[in-house]
């Protein structure tokens, strides 16, 4: 029989590690791979597994987050399925915001006990990455679990990143440690995969999704005031609840920086990227009625196109030109992520900006742009050169921002022509 399954996306905090592109918008409503939003990863997920059961909690910047999931995420009436969104909410039992993973699910519970379901699986709204959650679930029941983790193996240099789980040979989680520092990884290291452990990767991260049985997770809220489930609540648990690893060999990032977020992009470009899009498990998102790309006499390798782009460039490598994107002629673009509009220009508007010198949404002619990310409904000027690179030291400007290297043109920003950055 099916195990009834609930899922919880959550929403985000701030996400300042994102800034600029998290300054009108939630980590996970950020623009991903040209049409996509970071939600519609673990959203697209639960639904190739069959799990159609979807709340998605959100509290900051949720505008554009609630207006993507409303206008994507449809089921016809005979299904049960849905995604819904739970938006944080004071009231007279409790008059603050979510003060982390753990309270944002604990506060929510009223809502999710009117659904039917045996175990609640947890997930974050901001990782890229594909999984079939029927093995998770399957992990979860066979075993007989309270609370599954799945978990990713990591090398030495990338561990005091993650919360560090420690295993033994039956998968059973005996300790865990929050970012631990080099000196004590030594202690750390678990029973991997003879392919993980020829790589070097000897420690197990958390990544952040997790299982619960229903009658434990309620019966944790009950007796553990803590505010987070990788600092608190699962630590506090270990001992007392049977807690497993669920060991995932498969490509996983967690979107949590500028660079990150950069490279995983960048990626897709390659011949053989690491996150596949052109599998048999689709990425689901809004479904926009635009007309096909347009691509004159540009000289084009490694890239990917959104819908409806007009493009005149010169040259695009190594690059992700979003929906509704124009780029004019002349121009180059490497290295180089534009997320395009939301709408498009009139040609009255653009033939009358070009007679007042006022630069036109996308890119103008001969510009040079590299190691860059042009966030929507930028305009940018003719001869314009961006050029971002590791010898940059990060600041934040009025129009663009540079973190780890990489130049990052704001929303809706102007560029007027001739403009050099940095």
């Amino acid at each position: 029989m099916k195990p009834n399954v609930i899922s919880i996306v959550l929403g985000g905090g701030r996400g300042s590690r994102l800034f600029p592109l998290t300054y009108s918008r939630s980590k996970p409503a950020v623009p991903i791979a040209g049409k996509y939003r970071l939600v519609d990863i673990p959203i697209s997920n639960c639904l190739n597994s069959g799990y159609n059961k979807i709340l998605v909690l959100t509290q900051f910047n949720s505008a554009s987050l609630n207006s993507h999931i409303k206008n994507s995420y449809h089921f016809d009436i005979f299904s049960r399925g849905f995604v819904d969104i739970l938006a944080a909410e004071q009231n007279v039992e409790n008059d603050k915001w979510y003060q982390g993973t753990a309270d944002a699910v604990r506060q929510s519970m009223k809502h999710v006990d009117k659904y039917d379901y045996e175990y609640i699986l947890i997930l974050s709204g901001d990782q890229l990455y594909q999984m079939d959650f029927r093995e998770l679930i399957d992990y979860h029941c066979k075993n007989e679990a309270d609370i599954t983790i799945a978990t990713i193996p990591v090398n030495a240099k990338d561990a005091p990143g993650f919360g560090i789980l420690k295993s033994d040979d039956d998968g059973n989680i005996t300790s865990f440690i929050e970012k631990p520092s080099h000196d004590l990884l030594n202690d750390w290291k678990s029973e991997v995969s003879e392919k993980s452990r020829n790589e070097g990767k000897e420690y197990l991260a958390s990544m952040g999704i997790y299982v619960f049985s229903k009658a434990v997770l309620k019966k944790m809220f009950s007796e553990d005031p803590g505010d987070d489930f990788g600092g608190e609540l699962i630590p506090n648990g270990i001992g007392t609840y049977k807690t497993l690893s669920f060991q995932y060999d498969g490509y996983w990032t967690d979107i949590g920086t500028i660079e990150s977020f950069f490279d995983a992009n960048i990626d897709l470009t390659r011949d053989f990227p690491k996150f596949n899009l052109f599998s048999n498990a689709p990425i689901y998102t809004r479904a926009r009625m635009l007309p096909p790309s347009k691509i004159l006499g540009s000289y084009v390798s490694k890239a990917i196109f959104g819908d409806g782009c007009i493009v005149m460039a010169d040259k695009i490598e190594n690059s992700i030109v979003g929906n509704r994107s124009r780029v004019d002629k002349g121009s180059t673009l490497m290295c180089t992520y534009m997320m395009g509009a939301d709408s498009y220009q009139n040609t009255e508007d653009i033939v009358s900006n070009d007679q007042n010198g006022i630069p036109n949404l996308g890119v103008g002619k001969y510009c040079y742009i590299e190691n860059a990310i042009l966030d929507k409904n930028c305009s940018i000027g003719d001869n314009v050169r961006i050029i971002g690179g590791k010898h940059l030291p990060d600041g934040d400007y009025e129009n663009h921002s540079i973190k780890d290297g990489i130049v990052v043109v704001k929303k809706n920003a102007v560029i007027g022509a001739g403009t050099i950055i940095p």
